[in-house]
Formats: C-alpha cells, sequence, structure tokens
C-alpha cells in the first residue's frame, strides 16, 4: 500500500531548496517549512485513505460509456466530491477566481501524491487547472468572470482537445472548423484521445479547443483557440441548454482504465458553439501555455508511478522468502531484499525516483522565480531556464519511470506478471506519459531546436556554468566526496556533448535531430546528479544528528545514484558524440 514519503518532500524542499530561496517573492511571504509540511500531511491522509484504495479497482473496473453519456468507475464520483470539499481544485490557482497562492513546488509535490495514489483520477484536476491557467492568461474578463470561478473550485473540470485522427503531433493539419455567426461561432469536427472529454464528475465540462476559422491561413498559423461549454453558460452564470458536442465512444486502453479517453463529436446538428479565446489565428500559441504547464504536471507523473511501484516492490522484497544469498548463515532461505541483485534493483528504483523529484522540483522552484520574483532580471533568467529543462524533465522523467515500474515487475519475479499484486498495473499506467503532451522525441526536438539551436546554446552553457562552479565550491564532508566527483564528470559529459549537438545543428541538422533523445537524457542523468550531490552534501552533514537514519537514507541513494546511475552519461555522450551518422546514413527500405 502507497504510503506518502513525507520526509523525502521535506528534505528536498527545505533543506536541497530551501524556503530562502523564495526570497525576492512577495507572494510566498508568508510561506514556511511547517505551511508546507501541514498542506503535504493533509494531502497524504486524503491520499491514503481515499484515492489509493481506489486504484485497482478503479483499474478492473474502468470508465464506462453509454449514449447517455461516460459514467466512473464506483467510488470516484465521491471521491472527487471530497476532492472538491477539501478545497484541493484552488491549489496554485489564480487567486483572483478563488485559488490559494502556494509555491508551484508544493503544489507540484501535492500533484506527485495524487499521481502515486491514483494516476487514472489525478488526471482530471490536473487538466482543469491547466485549461484554467491558460483562461485566465489569455481569457477576456468576461470570459473569466463566467468559467473562472468554478473552474477553480473544481464545479466544473476543462479539457485539452486538440488531437484529430489525421492530426496526432502535426497540428497543422487539424481539419475542425469554426464559423462566424454573430459574437460566437458554430464548430464542426472530430478530435480523439481526449483525455476526460466526458464524465459524470459535474454537471458542466469547458473544452478548450483548437480549431480552423474559415477562410484561415493553412498550417499552424491559422489555428485558433475555442471555449466549448458541455452545456452552455447563461450571462448570469446559469447553465443553458446542451450543446452540440458529445462523446462519441472511449478507448480502450492498455493502463489508465479509469480515466475515460474520449473520441468528441462537435457539431453534429447545428454546430457547437464556441467563444474565441484570444485573437484569430494565435490559438497554438495560447495552447502552449496550458501545454507546458501539463508537460511538467505530466514528468513528474513519471516518477510518481515509479515511487509507489518502488514502495510495492519493496514491501514484496522484504516479505518474500526465496534462496540464500552469498555470503548468508547456513540457516537456510533469506527474504529476497538481500540478494544482491534485487538489492541492486531496489536502490536503483528508489535513486531513480530521488532524482527525478530533485530535478523536477528545481524546474518548479524556477516556474516560482519567474512568475513572482520582484526583480524582473531574476523573472528573466528563471523563466529562460525553465523553458531550457521541461522537456529534460517531461521525458527523461517519464522514459526513467518506465524502467523504474518494468524493474518492480522484475523484482516480483513471476508474480509481478500476474495482476493480482498489482506490479504490472503501474507499469501499464506510466507508459502512456512518455507520450501525453508530445512524445520524448518531439521533447528531444524542442530542446534541441527551441530551447539550445535558438540561443546558440546560451541557456545550456549558463547552466553548466553555474554547475561547475557549485560543484566546485561544494565542500561536502567525505562521505559525500565521491556523489561530487560523479557529478563534475557527468557535467564534463554534457559539455563536450553539447558543443558536439551545436555543430551538428550547424552542420547536419538531420545527424542533430537523430541524437536528440539521448541529448535530453543525457541532460536528464547529469543535472539531476548536479542535484543529488547538492543533496548529498546536506545529507552527509546530518548523519550524525537528529534522525539520522532520514539522512543516511539519502546519502545512500546518492551514492547508488553516482555508482550505478549517472555513469549512463559516458555511453549517451558516445552516442551525441558519433552515433548520428548510424541513423542518417541507414536506408529506410532496410528497415
Amino acid at each position: 500500500m502507497y504510503q506518502v514519503p513525507l520526509k523525502d518532500f521535506d528534505f528536498v524542499l527545505h533543506e536541497l531548496i530551501g524556503v530562502d530561496a523564495l526570497a525576492g517573492c512577495p507572494d510566498f511571504a508568508d510561506y514556511s517549512a511547517e505551511l508546507g509540511n501541514s498542506v503535504l500531511a493533509e494531502a497524504a491522509r486524503f491520499a491514503e485513505t481515499v484515492l489509493e484504495p481506489l486504484n485497482k479497482p478503479g483499474d478492473r473496473e474502468g470508465a464506462h460509456w453509454s449514449a447517455a453519456g461516460v459514467t466512473t468507475p464506483a467510488g470516484f464520483k465521491e471521491a472527487y466530491r471530497q476532492f472538491v470539499e477539501g478545497g484541493w481544485p484552488e491549489l496554485g490557482a489564480d487567486p483572483e477566481f478563488g485559488g490559494q497562492v502556494l509555491p508551484k513546488t508544493l503544489v507540484s509535490s501535492v500533484q506527485e501524491i495524487w499521481a502515486s495514489a491514483n494516476l487514472a483520477f489525478k488526471l482530471c484536476p490536473m487538466l482543469t487547472h491547466g485549461a484554467a491557467h491558460a483562461l485566465s492568461l489569455t481569457g477576456s474578463a468576461e470570459q473569466k468572470r463566467l468559467y473562472l470561478p468554478k473552474m477553480v473550485r473544481g464545479e466544473w473540470t476543462g479539457t485539452m482537445v486538440l488531437t484529430e485522427p489525421q492530426a496526432g503531433s502535426d497540428l497543422g493539419l487539424i481539419r475542425t472548423r469554426a464559423v462566424p455567426e454573430g459574437e460566437h461561432y458554430r464548430l464542426f469536427g472530430q478530435k480523439i484521445f481526449i483525455t476526460w472529454g466526458d464524465h459524470d464528475y459535474t454537471e458542466n465540462i469547458i473544452h478548450m479547443v483548437l480549431a480552423r476559422i474559415d477562410g484561415a491561413p493553412a498550417g499552424t498559423r491559422g489555428i485558433s483557440l475555442f471555449i466549448v461549454p458541455k452545456v452552455l453558460v447563461q450571462p448570469d452564470g446559469r447553465l443553458g441548454e446542451r450543446n452540440d458536442v458529445r462523446c462519441a465512444s472511449i478507448e480502450h486502453k492498455l493502463g489508465i482504465h479509469a480515466s475515460p479517453t474520449c473520441v468528441m463529436v462537435f457539431g453534429e446538428r447545428q454546430g457547437a458553439v464556441g467563444y474565441l479565446v484570444g485573437e484569430p489565428n494565435r490559438g497554438l500559441e495560447h495552447m502552449f501555455i496550458m501545454m507546458n504547464t501539463a508537460r511538467l504536471a505530466v514528468g513528474l507523473e513519471g516518477y510518481a508511478v515509479a515511487e509507489a511501484a518502488f514502495q510495492t516492490a519493496a514491501d514484496w522484497a522484504r516479505n518474500r522468502v526465496q534462496g540464500k544469498p552469498p555470503g548468508a548463515p547456513a540457516a537456510g532461505p533469506a527474504t529476497i531484499v538481500h540478494h544482491p541483485d534485487v538489492k541492486r534493483m531496489l536502490l536503483g528504483m528508489k535513486a531513480s525516483v530521488a532524482a527525478m523529484r530533485c530535478l523536477t522540483l528545481h524546474v518548479a522552484h524556477q516556474l516560482d522565480l519567474a512568475g513572482h520574483h520582484e526583480d524582473p532580471t531574476v523573472r528573466a533568467a528563471a523563466e529562460t531556464r525553465a523553458d531550457l529543462l521541461i522537456p529534460i524533465a517531461k521525458g527523461w522523467c517519464t522514459e526513467l519511470g518506465i524502467e523504474v515500474a518494468s524493474t518492480g515487475i522484475q523484482v516480483h519475479g513471476g508474480m509481478g506478471f500476474i495482476e493480482e499484486t498489482g506490479a504490472a498495473q503501474f507499469l501499464r499506467d506510466v507508459r502512456i506519459t512518455a507520450i501525453y503532451e508530445g512524445t520524448t522525441g518531439i521533447q528531444a526536438n524542442d530542446l534541441i531546436g527551441r530551447k539550445i539551436g535558438r540561443d546558440g546554446g546560451a541557456a545550456i552553457r549558463a547552466l553548466i556554468t553555474q554547475m561547475r562552479a557549485e560543484l566546485e565550491q561544494l565542500a561536502p564532508p567525505g562521505e559525500a566526496l565521491p556523489v561530487r566527483t560523479a557529478a563534475v564528470e557527468g557535467v564534463d559529459l554534457l559539455s563536450r556533448a553539447t558543443e558536439a549537438l551545436l555543430r551538428l545543428l550547424s552542420a547536419d541538422p538531420a545527424g542533430a535531430a537523430a541524437v536528440a533523445v539521448p541529448y535530453l537524457k543525457l541532460g536528464g542523468f547529469t543535472i539531476a546528479g548536479w542535484l543529488m550531490a547538492k543533496a548529498a552534501a546536506i545529507a552527509a552533514s546530518k548523519t550524525s544528528g537528529a534522525d539520522p537514519e532520514r539522512y543516511a537514507a539519502h546519502l545512500q541513494s546518492a551514492h547508488f545514484y553516482a555508482g550505478q546511475l549517472l555513469p549512463n552519461a559516458f555511453a549517451l555522450q558516445r552516442i551525441v558524440e558519433g552515433g548520428a551518422a548510424t541513423v542518417t546514413a541507414a536506408d529506410a527500405r532496410l528497415i
């Protein structure tokens, strides 16, 4: 059974990042470690007593479709009602419309808790939060007044409606039409893969839909963003008639069975009423506000599910008696946690989660600075850093999270392949995270093209310089020195690979794309290595104080990361420097 790792959150939020790091952010002047830990403790109670017990039953039952609409598995609607009553949708939302101003680092930590306990449940409020955020930044005053208060409170939910059968990642191919009609538009088209596109939680769903106004330019330059409510909203806020939009079916998926993935049809009769958000033909730009928020949220889902997979595997290993490990007394078989290879797998799972959490919450902290610091120079630098790191956090954490969940099955042995243990569900559920909000390849192309190529490597070089300087100034106790040494090697590898990548971008763009994913993973391993070295120095200085086991565990994870996970950087750096031609020179006909 999943137990929220409250001490791990406290360590990363309040010792590695530190409350002092929010100095200069007046909006967070009242934030403290005590406040953060109290929020996390209450989130833990809800996750452990309400959400986690629904995870397996929800997976077995799944969402249900009928012509009348989608219904969720037993218990989910009641859990959502408690979620709303607890004020959880308001966490981190715009205070002008009822939200609670709290650091993104804390909000992300709470999101991790929801995802670990029940990923399928977590997706609905995550998308609502993203839709509300995009609307708060790009909607008109009237649109905000009409929709945001109820979305922020969770009384209505929101969706992202992008994909079409012929237009997956290439949104320039979308065909959904928007026909002007007075002060609104009529939308006609079909969308697929719409997460929580229909359900029985709330009486209204606010769809954020990409469509093309008749006569708009071809490609992405002609896409606009529209609000399309499931039920039309009157000027006084009361609900009116049902809009011309319906869920035609739900997908039968590998995992997240309790989360309905919908085929949505707009305009079967007179056309679905939609309201333009922002300016015409700038829909993709506006939607990227929502997508960027979602990409970080999906990245943390990768290690959130990995945390649950680790806990399940560790519990199994502590209780499963099999064989006699090398060097054990001759008293008979032992629990498998004592077998060296099982220890290796569990240490790898735990250290991977710790590293991914450090990286993601570092990115969240940059968003806090970018959105709330009083110094515009600090805001600009933090925004640049966050933009650089979001594709790394999303891509690396989801790919590594999948590996961790798979390892959890291996720890269980044959029983891991049996659904009753629950190990398989983690792998089935987490597998979508490397596809959601752009595949790993799309994240990598964004990283090397928009985030590194566009500024000639200035942002990544600045980060490398900072990491190298901090590691050189780091004076950890002797126990943590090997971690620092490994981290310095990692930064050097990232620096070499970056210069090789920049040369490729200039001379051979296809070659750069061929090694983009290895470069993204290299960035994940090495940047997390820098943070793990800082964490190791903190932990090593406190192993003889209060709660020594807590810090010894952090130090042990850092040592394993440095010794068995960070060395992946050597192989990845070699691929970036010399592996492009093995892709570009290959004959696609022979594949």
